[in-house]
């Protein structure tokens, strides 16, 4: 089921973007009054620290000096991929998970920037609950969100243990907060250290954090991502490298000045816990560029290895053309 409306969304985004074609302004067209471009930036998610780069590069005025009047956007029920692949939105927030699958499906979406360089995701538990490594996790309960890649990245990590997910109880905790869940339903959750982890440290809740990258190079993935559709990047280039000149500078700021950074994005979204905030910003600056030449870098093989990991789980129906998934061409030169 959940495959059949996979299927059913990725129809209706390819139909819309046909139907774009024939119409799809120029850089030119969309020029306001102003002279600025009108540009639609869609997050995958509530703001957080992820985004922090957006946010200086708005506040500080970086879009502004590069002729952009970006507008930034929540995605609702319909998602950031399927916005910006129909042409509703021009850049967006997302996955190299969530772009795989869908570029094997044929929707034209491009990562044109990694926002962070490693996994920081991993599995997380309450100290207390003593799940240390992969084998522990069999007996216990784990709250997912209902993806495939869930149990196949489970059941790749218990392998290597001699352990089976078949032994894991699976259940959909939707929206629940991380915190509530673990006291009421559930052992263990996937979770990104740099926000939920970060939350643990303030709040003295010791857990157990099993990171991904500590059991195979092939989950070590860019996520999350920027992105921008095929003819975007076809027919409006120009556009593109302005839109990434400015959020590299924006998170070369927030790298270089994170209690500033942590700062703007208060500002900017004032309903966001500030301790957390801070905290979080402190954790994640460093990790924005980490050991790349520049920030935003991607590497083919790092594209190729999750790809082959994905197809190897019978999580996609294809092999991935890694090479069209995603450029540095727009990148700033280093």
């Amino acid at each position: 089921m959940k495959k059949l409306l996979f299927l059913l969304i990725m129809i209706t985004v390819l139909t819309a973007c046909n139907s774009n074609n024939g119409s799809k302004s120029t850089e030119q067209d969309q020029q306001d009054r102003d002279g600025m471009q009108k540009v639609k930036l869609v997050l995958d998610w509530t703001p957080n620290t992820n985004h922090t780069g957006l946010y200086v590069a708005q506040k500080k005025g970086y879009f502004h000096d590069e002729g952009l009047d970006v507008e930034i956007i929540m995605p609702g029920e319909v998602g950031a991929d399927q916005l910006v692949a129909s042409g509703k939105a021009d850049f967006g927030v997302s996955y190299q998970e969530s772009i795989t699958e869908a570029r094997v499906q044929g929707v034209p979406v491009v990562s044109i920037a990694a926002v962070i360089q490693h996994n920081t995701s991993g599995f997380a538990s309450p100290k207390e609950k003593a799940i240390t490594s992969p084998k522990d996790f069999a007996g216990k309960t784990y709250g997912g969100w209902g993806a495939p890649v869930e149990k196949a990245v489970l059941a790749s990590l218990m392998k290597q243990e001699n352990a089976s997910a078949d032994k894991v109880n699976i259940v959909n905790m939707g929206n629940t907060d991380f915190f509530t869940a673990v006291q009421r339903d559930i052992d263990f959750a996937w979770i990104y250290y740099g926000w939920t982890g970060v939350e643990a440290e303030l709040r003295g809740e010791e857990l157990n954090m099993l990171y991904l990258t500590d059991y195979s190079k092939k989950l070590d993935y860019y996520t999350p991502v920027l992105t921008a559709n095929e003819n975007t990047i076809e027919e409006n280039p120009t556009t593109v490298k302005k839109f990434l000149a400015a959020v590299s500078k924006g998170y070369e700021f927030a790298i270089d000045n994170p209690e500033d950074a942590a700062t703007i994005l208060l500002d900017e979204v004032p309903d966001l816990d500030a301790e957390l905030v801070k905290a979080s910003q402190e954790w994640l600056s460093p990790k924005y560029r980490d050991d790349a030449m520049r920030w935003g870098e991607q590497k083919l093989e790092v594209w190729d290895n999750y790809a082959s990991w994905m197809y190897d789980n019978n999580l996609l129906e294809k092999q991935l053309d890694s090479e069209k998934a995603f450029t540095n061409e727009f990148l700033p030169k280093k």
